[in-house]
């Protein structure tokens, strides 16, 4: 007899169905499992066997044949343990065949009981447009199915319960979706930040149009102190937006039972010792990187220049693109990677060129060696280069107190909803991701403005790539002021925002 349970799987971090076919045969007894298995997955069968012995049932003395369908394509993990067990009770007739139109998936440990597993949201999303109504899994991995919606979801503590449910003596209660409870995060206020205007007005339009930005300064200036605010006035993630990140880090594992749904964009700031493998992503069998993890919120690069070439490099394509391709042996995975790049640098080596106290030992060669480790087109490519000038004393020992970031961030909002409703219905969510036609429609100049960026092309030597990118800066600028038109003051501010030089002192 067999029996075919329906079942998801993983390829990168996008889920497909996968039928478990179970057959029961004479001869000597036998556990095979087939359809591209990796390790995990062959060793459900003694996972199986003890599970099924625990919980009180027979484990049929036959050979048993387990097919992971479409077989041409690679399995891994531990999820297939439930349908497994459920195939072979039914094969042997101990259970009756489940609807044709509900699924399982979850690890079983050696007592019945089910443990949570990786990547639930996307095989549940996947599940929806299956036509899969009804979906079994671990207790713990519940609440994060049920973000996918059109499902009922049962969440199962162990088999034993299950199998009471699926014979009609003890049933199930559904899982409640889940809903995003408001909590009091406390982040790092930008109104602990002194002095420090211009810096903060370019974290401001930063975080509106998620446009890639540069500090650069002198040690204690404040560049980490000002990145890591970036959290608390970042706009608030749409729904579409907290599923698609909520789908990696699912993958990665990096979700739970109490937080099942990223609230807030995400924050990634990886050490400068992080490999390009890491950064990007990839493996034997290609997992997300940071950059990916970064999705839909920040990456932060801390003392830019002490990153290993391949690392920054490999940087270039997904910031053109907003996504990562990875290639291995195993296959080619797509990864989104639309993240707002932060960088902060010192001068020099030493830290101290260009600072009033005159500290450099550094030589004008060596300072130009250290500030070329960052690539001309790695540099063209973020919006904004903002110098962090050293705090004066009569800053520090200010009585007034700066803008918070609640302030600021109703300011962020506001603005990220005029592009959102200018944007509709394209993909597009913000300033930075316009394409060159959004461009030449919503970035027009007058010609004043016409003039401006005419000299500013001339004298600072722009690339058509950094042309756009002033446009860019300059259009969100323009919504943080809510005019509909940019105005050369506008401009103006864009312009000075790319200053190059700043990397020479």
């Amino acid at each position: 007899m067999v029996v075919s349970i329906r079942s998801l799987g993983l390829t990168g971090i996008s889920g497909y169905e996968v039928a478990v076919e179970c057959f029961l045969s004479g001869g000597l007894p036998a556990f095979d499992v087939v359809g591209l298995p990796d390790a995990a997955v062959r060793e459900s069968r003694e996972r199986v066997r003890a599970a099924v012995k625990n919980c009180g049932a027979k484990f049929p003395v036959s050979r048993i044949t387990v097919n992971l369908a479409p077989a041409d394509q690679k399995k891994e993990g531990t999820l297939y343990d439930l349908p497994i067990f459920l195939g072979i009770m039914t094969a042997a007739e101990e259970l009756k065949k489940p609807a044709d139109d509900a699924a399982f998936l979850g690890e079983l440990s050696l007592t019945g009981a089910l443990r949570p597993v990786r990547g639930v949201l996307p095989m549940a999303l996947a599940a929806v447009r299956a036509g899969i109504k009804t979906l079994y899994l671990p207790k713990e991995n519940a609440a994060e199915a049920t973000l996918a919606e059109g499902l009922t979801v049962y969440g199962v503590a162990t088999i034993m319960d299950l199998v009471a449910h699926l014979r009609g003596e003890a049933l199930l209660t559904p899982e409640e979706n889940w809903i995003p409870h408001e909590e009091i995060e406390n982040l790092p206020d930008l109104k602990d930040v002194m002095g420090q205007e211009n810096c903060r007005r370019a974290l401001e339009v930063a975080a509106a149009g998620n446009h890639n930005l540069l500090f650069i300064g002198s040690p204690g200036a404040g560049k980490s102190m000002l990145a890591k605010r970036l959290p608390s006035i970042l706009p608030d993630m749409t729904r579409q937006e907290a599923l698609e990140s909520t789908e990696i880090y699912s993958v990665s594992g990096m979700t739970d039972s109490r937080h099942p749904l990223l609230t807030h964009r995400p924050f990634r700031a990886p050490h400068h010792t992080v490999s390009s493998v890491a950064l990007s992503g990839g493996g034997a069998i290609p997992h997300p990187g940071e950059i990916s993890l970064a999705h839909n919120g920040v990456l932060f690069l801390d003392e830019l220049p002490e990153f290993s070439k391949d690392a920054l490099e490999a940087l270039r394509q997904p910031l053109e693109d907003g996504e990562v391709t990875i290639t291995r042996a195993a296959g080619t995975l797509r990864l989104p990677s639309r993240f707002m790049m932060v960088c902060a640098m010192n001068p020099c080596r030493c830290g101290w060129y260009g600072h009033p106290s005159g500290k450099c030992t550094c030589s004008a060669a060596s300072v130009q060696k250290y500030v070329a480790r960052i690539s001309g087109p790695l540099l063209d490519r973020i919006d904004l280069h903002v110098r962090v000038p050293s705090v004066e004393y009569e800053a520090m020992r200010r009585k007034t107190e700066p803008e918070d970031s609640a302030t600021v961030r109703a300011r962020v909002n506001t603005a990220r909803a005029i592009q959102q409703k200018r944007f509709e219905g394209t993909g597009i969510s913000c300033n930075a991701y316009m394409t060159p036609s959004m461009l030449a429609q919503f970035c027009t100049l007058d010609a004043a403005g016409e003039k401006l960026m005419k000299n500013a092309f001339d004298k600072m030597g722009l690339t058509a790539r950094s042309h756009d990118r002033i446009l860019r800066v300059a259009r969100t600028i323009a919504d943080l002021d809510g005019a509909e038109r940019i105005d050369p003051i506008h401009l103006s501010e864009a312009i000075q925002y790319r200053n190059t030089d700043i990397l020479k002192g």
